[in-house]
């Protein structure tokens, strides 16, 4: 962790997205050095600014469980939409979450269903995936043949933004 921490230091400090964001990993799961919410920030605003989807997916989350923030669910919804806007699968399982449960936003459980299903054409086959798929036939267990067939259209039409 000390080599990797040296010349993560050294490429972020030259603006690398990449390793601005595993900067904030280390930091924030507290690998090779103590953790610290307050330096992962840094590390994660700086990277997510440049548009790097993981990052702000990773961002949204310490928003939206309080991590060394207060808890803001607009601030989260705003890091999840633009990671989720670029295909990020993680960030749109989180935003299909938000909606679901009525996190920052009213509850819906259309944009719940289509959240979910985008995530779980995102994902690998595994855990991630499985909870996607779970998750999104919670949101239709909730919902009318109508709104699911609204929900998969939306889905079928969604296009990430470049």
């Amino acid at each position: 962790y000390a080599e990797a921490l040296k010349w993560f230091r050294l490429a972020a400090g030259q603006g690398d997205a990449k390793t601005q964001s595993n900067l904030g990993v280390m930091y924030g799961e507290g690998r090779g050095v103590p953790r610290d919410y307050a330096e992962a920030l840094k590390w994660f605003r700086l990277a997510a600014g440049q548009g790097d989807a993981k990052t702000q997916s990773n961002l949204g989350v310490m928003y939206g469980e309080g991590r060394g923030v207060p808890r803001d669910y607009a601030e989260a919804l705003k890091w999840f939409r633009l990671a989720a806007g670029q295909g990020d699968a993680k960030a749109q399982s989180n935003l299909g979450f938000m909606y679901g449960e009525g996190r920052g936003v009213p509850r819906d459980y259309v944009l719940a269903h289509m959240w979910f299903n985008l995530a779980a054409s995102r994902f690998p086959p595994g855990q991630q995936r499985d909870i996607a798929v779970r998750n999104r036939a919670r949101a239709a267990s909730k919902m009318t043949p109508a709104q699911i067939a609204e929900a998969q259209r939306l889905a079928r039409e969604w296009k990430p933004k470049k």
